[in-house]
Order: C-alpha cells, then structure tokens, then sequence
C-alpha cells in the first residue's frame, strides 16, 4: 500500500485520481478547501480515506493535512498537485487581479504543497510528485495564454525538481492532460474575463467560443486518465512527462516540429552570436 496526498480531491480529476488509488486498496490523504465535498464524492466511506480540509493558498493547512495523513498512516508516498482551474481571456484583457489570483492557486499553492510535503519524502528517501499540469502549458493557445503560463511554470519548477529530487530517490512527472470530460469548463473551475476589446475578436474569439461550447464534449475519459496516473506510479522508470489524450499527442508533436523546423531555418542566427 502506499499513501497519496491529493489536493483538489473533491471533483474532476482529482476525485478520480482518489478513487482509483483507493479502488487499488491505497491510503488517501483527500484535500480540498471543504473536506465535506470529498465525501460526498465517495459516499460509500471506503476504507483508506481520509478527507481533509486544506486550502493550497494556506500552508498552515496543508501542514496540518500532512500531519494528519502521517498520523492516520505512518507515511507519504505520493504528492498529486492537482488543485488548480482554468482562465479564459487575451492577455490585454485579463486583468492584474485574475492573473494574481490564478497564480496564487496554479503555482504558489504547489509551491506551499512541496513544502508541505517534501520534508517527510526526503527523510523517507524515496516517493513521487505528480505535478498535474496541461498540454497548454507545453503548447498554448490564444484566450488561454495566462492560464497556460501558470503551467508553463509548472513545467520549470518540475524540471529543476526532478533534478533536484533524484540523488534522494524521489521521482517527478509532469502530467499534461488535453480535453478531458470533468467539470474543467463548467463554472467551478474556468474563470472567463469579458472580451472587451474588438480588435481580439479575431485572435482570441474562436478559442473562446470553443471553449464555451466544449464542456461535456472534450475527447477525454477521466477514469482512463485516471488510471493512466496511478498506472505511472507504480513502474520502474516514470518519465518525466506523460501526455494524456489524443489531442495532447498532437498539440506537442505540432510544437516540437515548428521549434525543430525555426530552429533549423535560424541555426546560422543562433551559432553566429557565439564567440
């Protein structure tokens, strides 16, 4: 058995995650800023859940869920930073405090989850952080560019964690999902910015009537994601990153081709700037 940590438990893909490791007899440590929504996702109060209330903008909470969990189970074994929601607006229109706000959760609330949590990993010396990220923080698009910045960071602090984790027998992967049929584009977890300047209409405006109209139709089956995540858990070589869904394949096949094939055409640029 092992013990996952997953905040932002009580829905989408976090309460899959939960109920997949639960199904496969694990311990959970189920956060969310209202424990009770966790348990009313799994009303049937399987055995190894515990549901705590924790809020990934308040690191007094999560400390206190992570002396929790260590109290119920005597450990930690893997950290699935899940909490997180959307943002839908150019970048001129969105203002200053929809940014700081998406911020404070998408990349601030990992970083007060790792503290949290990493200090038991490391005395431990072994374990696993699963970052929950997006396709759109590998390869973003416009109306969505300040959300996919959020995870476009995430993708940095992973990258220099793996790094940094390794030597103490502690894995990271970065999960990025494409279009996966949760509540991600339902008003609880996507914040939409008026469109208020015309001149966007044309750059932004298909991506966010797309959007509008996606929820319930995204191509993705959560359980499979779900169970893709766990599955990563338990070989011997995770990698770093792990795309989920058909669409994710193709947004980062179409990205890494036009960065091979700018970075062919302006070779002689780049190597000219060399000593």
């Amino acid at each position: 058995m092992s013990v996952w940590f997953v905040t932002g438990a009580s829905r989408g893909l976090g309460a899959e995650i939960t109920r997949e490791a639960l199904h496969r007899g694990h311990g959970v440590i189920a956060t969310a800023r209202d424990a009770s929504a966790v348990l009313e996702a799994h009303p049937h109060k399987p055995d190894g859940l515990l549901a705590v209330n924790a809020d990934v903008t308040e690191p007094g909470q999560l400390t206190a869920a992570v002396e929790a969990g260590l109290a119920e189970f005597g450990r930690l074994d893997i950290v699935a930073n899940n909490a997180g929601y959307g943002l839908v607006g150019a970048i001129e229109e969105t203002s200053d405090k929809a940014v700081r706000d998406l911020f404070d959760v998408n990349v601030f609330g990992v970083l007060n989850t790792l503290r949290a949590t990493l200090p038991t990993l490391r005395a431990q010396r072994s374990g696993h952080v699963l970052n929950i990220g997006s396709v759109g923080g590998f390869a973003t698009v416009p109306a969505a560019g300040l959300y996919g910045a959020s995870k476009f960071a995430l993708e940095g602090i992973s990258e220099a964690l793996h790094g940094e984790l390794a030597p103490l027998g502690i894995r990271v992967t970065i999960i990025e999902p494409g279009g996966f049929r949760t509540d991600f584009l339902n008003g609880s977890s996507l914040q939409v910015e008026p469109a208020a300047i015309v001149d966007y209409v044309a750059g932004a405006g298909p991506v966010r009537e797309a959007l509008a109209q996606g929820d319930g139709h995204q191509p993705g089956d959560p359980v499979k994601a779900a169970k893709a995540i766990v599955d990563v858990t338990e070989v011997a070589e995770p990698p770093l990153r792990l795309q989920l869904g058909s669409d994710a394949v193709e947004r980062v096949e179409a990205k890494l081709e036009l960065v091979r094939r700018e970075l062919d055409q302006w070779r002689d640029v780049a190597l000219s700037t060399a000593m």
